[in-house]
């Protein structure tokens, strides 16, 4: 099944919004209603594909002229444009077809992806990897003119390789998060990484991306679960991690994670697998100020017994009910609703009692007052279903949208105030006042990351509207010394910020990589670093 061309998921999920929220967005925010319907899919006028028949030709075979392996019809070419962030949406919304891909190619081997490459470096082609379709950094479109083609994975979707000795598992990029996760609990085992984008993000996007999942606290980041790849290059094959650990020189697997197609593209992941946990219990703490709550956090974080899944929301997300989606507006009669915290423990029975007893007595010396299953349950229920709300608010006229960062424990205040404010002030001077609410959403030993979401009235061009809302954040993340992305990526939206928390140096020497790679520049272009 694909997802929803001009929204998140799948179409029937689609939520409308509670009376109490539509009632909060006109009087609060001044939102109105929409002016038009979105176009639809039937009625948007793709140009014909400009791409030559030799071109054609070359793909074709490339692919082992199977049926279907390339494909130039309009719906799918408007399906892998572009990626789900809210000016994507904006975009698509209005029939916007400005970055659609020439072709959509399938290749169903590491073998045939190397002859698509080869293929594109004789046509002259850019190309851009495309899996789950869910980046919302600007990563799915190169920041250039030109033809390109989109190459998707999903032909390639197996579990190549189970060592239950090791616990590792070798995995092709074009498996989707729940067919990963089925292939894996057949034999007893889980990745454990679920990001919000878990039902239609992919596995060699979770590497390209540094992905991080909501049980971080507990199971680590994608990257830390990655133990080998292969990335096949315009050059040739890539081969990382002979070992799960190694002094042989820089780990080379670090220069492929977090590379956002433009190096490569990944054709395997090798990860560490657990156990499926025995039980999995989910909670609420309330805390009366978001500070006091980060600083049970972060006790936890530092000296343990650390949960599987551990986020605090601030004042206004928990008043408004985000920490729980499908109970959005239920808390807006609630004068005392504090900070929400979510506390999850995964593993054996016993293992996970521990923790639990534990973790409890630090968060009550902390503060923190037991809130039962409930806002826990709750929001592992709903835990995915964020994005279905963010379309909701675009169909009642609201312009919505996230972004995140993360930094030391020491810096944290400071960067959760700056960036608030940069997102008030920006968008209050311009006549929208917003709604932004913020939450922990991943800690660690030294530092934890903070996810915002942003509401407000859309303005007279929205998507000029939220560029310099988003722009003043991005400044104010870098003065508080925060990173520009946490776990979204770079794509183009990040790039040239990320270029300066990178330095000169840093850049320089990641234009050494992509030259050896990829010495054409066909792979992702614009995208994470600029152009030459």
């Amino acid at each position: 099944m694909d997802m929803l061309w001009n929204g998140w998921g799948d179409p029937a999920r689609a939520t409308p919004l509670p009376d109490t929220v539509t009632g909060l967005l006109r009087e609060l925010l001044g939102v109105k209603p929409r002016d038009a319907a979105p176009v639809p899919l039937a009625e948007i006028d793709v140009p014909a594909s400009p791409l030559d028949e030799a071109a054609r030709r070359a793909l074709e075979a490339a692919v082992g002229d199977r049926a279907d392996g390339v494909r130039t019809d309009a719906e799918t070419r408007i399906r892998h444009t572009r990626g789900k962030s809210t000016p994507d949406l904006l975009r698509m919304r209005t029939g916007d077809t400005a970055g659609t891909p020439a072709a959509v190619v399938l290749p169903d081997s590491h073998d045939e992806v190397l002859a698509v490459l080869e293929a594109c470096a004789g046509h002259g082609l850019a190309l851009v990897p495309f899996g789950g379709g869910t980046s919302v950094v600007g990563g799915l479109a190169p920041g250039r003119d030109g033809t390109f083609v989109a190459l998707d994975p999903r032909r390639m979707n197996r579990l190549l390789d189970l060592d239950e000795v090791s616990r590792t598992a070798t995995l092709q990029p074009g498996l989707r998060a729940p067919e990963a996760e089925a292939l894996l609990a057949e034999h007893g085992y889980t990745l454990g990484h679920f990001p919000q984008s878990y039902e239609w993000a992919t596995i060699g996007g979770f590497a390209a991306t540094r992905s991080s999942g909501q049980a971080s606290a507990g199971y680590g980041r994608f990257d830390e679960m990655v133990l080998g790849l292969t990335l096949a290059t315009p050059e040739g094959t890539l081969d990382t991690g002979r070992a799960p650990r190694s002094a042989a020189g820089p780990d080379l697997r670090q220069l492929v994670l977090g590379s956002e197609g433009a190096f490569g593209v990944i054709t395997s992941v090798t990860v560490r697998v657990r156990p499926v946990p025995e039980v999995r219990r989910y909670e609420g703490w309330r805390f009366a100020s978001f500070d006091e709550g980060a600083a049970a956090l972060r006790r936890l974080a530092q000296d343990g017994p650390r949960p599987t899944v551990l986020r605090l929301s601030d004042e206004t997300e928990t008043l408004i009910g985000l920490a729980q989606p499908d109970a959005i507006g239920a808390s807006l009669d609630r004068q005392d609703a504090g900070c929400l915290a979510v506390v999850g423990f995964e593993g054996t029975e016993e293992d996970t009692a521990h923790r639990r007893d534990g973790a409890a007595a630090v968060l009550r010396e902390g503060g923190g007052t037991f809130a039962g299953e409930e806002p826990g349950e709750r929001w592992a229920h709903g835990r995915y279903s964020a994005p279905y709300l963010r379309d909701s608010l675009l169909d009642a006229g609201a312009l919505a949208e996230t972004l995140e960062t993360a930094a030391y424990w020491s810096r944290l205040p400071a960067l959760y105030a700056a960036v608030r404010d940069a997102l008030t002030g920006t968008l209050t001077e311009a006549g929208t006042p917003p709604l932004v609410m913020c939450h922990i959403s991943h800690v660690y030993e030294n530092g934890a990351s903070l996810y915002f979401t942003v509401v407000s009235a859309q303005g007279v061009d929205a998507l000029a509207h939220w560029t310099r809302a988003k722009h003043a954040a991005n400044e104010a993340i870098l003065a508080a010394g925060g990173t520009i992305t946490h776990h979204h990526g770079v794509g183009t939206d990040h790039r040239d910020w990320y270029v300066r928390e990178a330095g000169p140096l840093g850049v320089e020497a990641l234009r050494a990589v992509k030259r050896t790679l990829d010495p054409a520049g066909l792979l992702s272009p614009g995208v994470l670093l600029p152009e030459d």
